[in-house]
């Protein structure tokens, strides 16, 4: 099995490496050269944390044509608000038969990166899918060293058209055994956790984050009870618009006991109760991915979902106005909503025909 990974970041570092430690043909791409120099050079990525080793990939590379040729998984693994940039490169250089993964898709992914090449006039045979979340937690520690704090369990991921999943069976599973596959794309864009996780948690920590360029350990001091309580309501918001969907959310404490297998009496305890979240430093800024990408591609989609389907989502609208204010950025207008993903006015039977079928 020959797979690209896209993205030469904390995460496509660490699954470049991984897939490679497994025996796979791996080549990395990254759009700047500075990230993947010393890759370049030495075609190894080493591994600290839970996964330890020096593993060496095909190539890496700055050339998407050279990157994705004869390539039968495409892992995307950057940040969401990069994928429609992601689908504009690899639109001229697809081949029948590959399947591309967003690692994750956040919400509204796989809908956004095919609209994208639809738009484009792409013909090829592809099969577009999107997991619910990063198989790792991993941070970058030098350049070609990345350190994988903990691996998940497991992350359900599902074709769009969900019809589709039978070929992710055949293919992704074979490759990362960790993948589940979800009935449709509904459970993998709205059982987004890193929604929760994320914007709020930073928000409520920015001055200690300024003030201390984030030396703290964002899940396990971040997370207060009264964070914990701000989640909740969020996650709760959340579950509501999912529901109205016609699916069967998971909680957010129901998922770190499904990823980490932990247990606790509410979220807040959960949360300290899970060994993969130590020593996970905050960022060292609120110009940060658990904004620039969360807020606009997390947060403000299952907000213009909720609007359409009559679901009121007071606490997601807040932490998106607070970020909106305090990064000097409209979210609102920057984010994914159900007009730009093409699907303004539909029912919910029309959105389940679509992620199930491909009609619309």
């Amino acid at each position: 099995m020959k797979i690209a990974v896209l993205g030469a970041g904390n995460g496509g570092q660490a699954l470049a490496a991984y897939l490679s430690m497994k025996g796979f043909s791996v080549a990395l791409y990254n759009r700047s050269k500075r990230r993947i120099s010393s890759i370049i050079k030495t075609r190894t990525i080493r591994v600290e944390g839970e996964v330890q080793g020096t593993f060496e990939v095909d190539f890496a590379t700055t050339d998407m044509e050279e990157a994705l040729k004869g390539r039968e998984i495409i892992m995307v693994v950057v940040p969401a608000f990069a994928h429609v940039d992601i689908a504009k490169k690899v639109a001229p250089h697809l081949e029948d038969g590959q399947v591309i993964v967003l690692n994750p898709g956040r919400t509204g992914g796989a809908i956004e990166f095919s609209k994208t090449l639809k738009e484009l006039g792409v013909e090829k045979d592809v099969t577009i899918a999107e997991a619910q979340t990063f198989i790792f937690a991993s941070r970058l520690t030098n350049p070609g060293v990345v350190r994988i704090f903990k691996i998940k369990n497991a992350v359900p991921v599902s074709a769009l058209p969900a019809k589709k999943n039978h070929i992710l069976e055949k293919s992704l599973l074979k490759v990362m055994p960790e993948f589940e596959i979800a009935p449709n794309v509904i459970h993998t864009s709205f059982n987004n956790i890193g929604a929760v996780f994320h914007p709020a948690v930073l928000l409520l920590n920015a001055a200690r984050i300024e003030s201390s360029a984030g030396k703290f350990e964002f899940y396990l001091e971040g997370i207060t009870p009264s964070v914990a309580r701000v989640l909740e309501k969020i996650d709760n918001e959340r579950c509501m618009v999912m529901e109205a969907l016609g699916e069967e959310p998971m909680t957010a404490k129901e998922w770190l006991n499904y990823a980490y297998d932990v247990q606790g009496e509410d979220l807040h305890e959960a949360i300290h109760n899970n060994p993969g979240y130590q020593g996970i430093m905050a960022p060292p800024s609120i110009a940060n991915r658990y904004i620039l990408e969360d807020v606009p591609m997390s947060l403000v989609p299952i907000s213009s979902f909720g609007k359409m389907l009559g679901i009121e989502t007071p606490t997601i609208d807040s932490i998106v106005q607070i970020a909106s204010v305090m990064t000097s950025k409209d979210f609102w207008i920057r984010g994914r909503t159900v007009e730009t993903l093409g699907l303004s006015g539909k029912s919910t039977d029309e959105i389940r025909e679509y992620v199930l079928e491909g009609e619309i």
